[in-house]
C-alpha cells in the first residue's frame, strides 16, 4: 500500500466507518458477541471528535478516532481492513492522530485497551505508550468473561 493521504470523515462516511471498525474488531469476539460500534455511536463520536480516514481505490481501508480534551488527546477505534493489517497503516494512523493532537496544543495522548487483548499493550508500548491505570469495562457491553480497560498514555513532544 502506498502513502495514501488522510482525510477527516464527514457524515456521509458514517456507515463505512462503522463497517470497517466492526470488521477489524472481530478479533474481540472471543470475549464479546456484539459489534464494536453501531451507527449512532459513530455519529456521536463524529460530533465529539473526528475520524481520520485512509482510502485506497475509493474504498475505506483504515480509520482512527481522535478527540481533543484540553492538553490531552484521546484516540481509539484504530481499525485497518484485514487486507492491509501488518502493513504499517495502523502506526501511520496513530501518528497522524498524535500529530493533529500536538498541533492543537495537546501535551499527552491517551488510549484504552481491554486487558484480554494481550498483544495490544506491547504494540502501543513499542510506540511510546506506557500503562497509566485501569478503569471498568462498560457494563452495557456484556462481556462473556471478566475484563477491564487498561489506560495508556504517551507524552507528545514537539
Amino acid at each position: 500500500m502506498g502513502e495514501a493521504p488522510f482525510r477527516v470523515a464527514g457524515s456521509q462516511d458514517a456507515e463505512a466507518v462503522m463497517r470497517l471498525i466492526n470488521n477489524a474488531f472481530r478479533a474481540e469476539r472471543f470475549f464479546i458477541d456484539e459489534d464494536r460500534v453501531d451507527l449512532e455511536a459513530v455519529r456521536t463520536r463524529m460530533a465529539q471528535g473526528e475520524f481520520l480516514l485512509v482510502e485506497e481505490d475509493g474504498a475505506l481501508v483504515g480509520c482512527v478516532y481522535l478527540e481533543l480534551r484540553g492538553e490531552r488527546g484521546y484516540f481509539g477505534l484504530l481499525a485497518v481492513d484485514r487486507a492491509n493489517q501488518r502493513s504499517g497503516l495502523g502506526t501511520r494512523l496513530m501518528k497522524a492522530a498524535e500529530d493533529r493532537a500536538r498541533a492543537a496544543g495537546c501535551r499527552f495522548m491517551d488510549l484504552t485497551v481491554v486487558n484480554l487483548r494481550k498483544e495490544l499493550p506491547a504494540f502501543y508500548g513499542a510506540r511510546g505508550y506506557v500503562e497509566s491505570g485501569t478503569e471498568a469495562f462498560p457494563a452495557s457491553a456484556r462481556a462473556k468473561m471478566p475484563c477491564h480497560l487498561v489506560k495508556m498514555t504517551k507524552v507528545l513532544g514537539d
